[in-house]
């Protein structure tokens, strides 16, 4: 992937002599000799002073050894993790991933990862987007799966998604056929909500004033596969993002109305990891199946 000659360059200025260089190189100093002088005429200046001694680093020799050898150390660097790819045997992936993203989307993504790394095993969690944040921040979280919205500033987000809110609903609902809603729509129907298990708030309530719009729900749960039921049973209507519910709505027995309201529109969802921390190889090259998987699926 890199010519010899930036071997023999870096070679020399680290031996001060061609002959020396040549011979740490195994091969003969007219050839080395010759590749230098090639460089030299190309850029119409010399990069070694010739002297009885040996040879010694011109100014423009040195600018040309710096880009050798961060060359050099770039091109070693991607031989080491290639290599850590080729003979990941084991590893373990703590993963905190918000509820409606483990229906469907992250088990294809482990599924398709398993296949190609057998030996790398998963903690699985799912938790609030505030909660998987404060994992990954901290480092206990090798990869987090949550909304994008209000970023800790210890974590980045290598994969992102559009995932907007809609209204979620049986299809014989009065809704179910508008191509979107608004809040205000909703408050004239029996609500089913998701409340996270200790703070008893929700993302709806964080977005939407409700003492001023007050919604009305006949139905709390702090697990989506609780709120799928009471929404196909026909109890209320819910106020989600389409993750949770892509086999429902693409077999029909639910429906999917977005939401009109800007901000609820606006949400994604995204891989995130530590900002300041290396994570170990299986967990970069999950993040790799994860954002190939994000270019498959429709969230919108």
């Amino acid at each position: 992937m890199h010519h010899p000659l930036l071997r023999y360059i870096d070679e020399v200025a680290r031996q001060g002599s061609i002959r020396k260089a040549a011979k740490v190189l195994n091969v003969a100093s007219s050839a080395v000799n010759r590749q230098i002088l090639k460089v030299e005429a190309e850029f119409k200046t010399r990069i070694f002073d010739r002297l009885p001694e040996g040879v010694e680093l011109t100014a423009a020799g040195r600018v040309v050894v710096e880009h050798c050898r961060r060359t050099l150390y770039d091109y070693r660097s991607i031989r080491a993790a290639i290599d850590d790819i080729r003979d990941l045997r084991s590893g373990h992936v703590h993963i905190s991933t918000l509820d409606s993203m483990a229906f469907s989307f992250l088990p294809q993504v482990i599924d398709d990862f398993s296949q190609d790394h057998p030996g790398i095993s998963f903690t699985v969690a799912t938790a609030g987007p505030e909660e998987t944040i404060a994992g990954v921040a901290k480092g206990t979280v090798h990869v987090g799966l949550s909304f994008t919205r209000d970023l800790h500033p210890d974590v980045r987000v290598v994969a992102e998604k559009p995932s907007p809110f809609g209204v979620i609903m049986r299809p014989d609902h009065p809704l179910a056929d508008r191509h979107y809603v608004t809040v205000e729509d909703c408050a004239a129907f029996p609500l089913v909500r998701t409340v996270d298990a200790r703070g008893k708030t929700s993302l709806i309530d964080k977005e939407i004033d409700t003492a001023v719009l007050p919604l009305s729900a006949v139905f709390f749960t702090n697990a989506l596969i609780m709120a799928k039921y009471a929404i196909k049973a026909g109890k209320g209507v819910g106020i989600y993002t389409k993750v949770g519910f892509l086999s429902e709505i693409a077999e029909g027995s639910l429906r999917f109305v977005p939401l009109a309201d800007r901000v609820l529109s606006e949400y994604k969802i995204g891989a995130i990891i530590s900002a300041h921390k290396n994570i170990e190889t299986s967990a970069h090259l999950l993040v790799s199946t994860i954002e190939r998987h994000f270019r498959k699926v429709d969230f919108t």
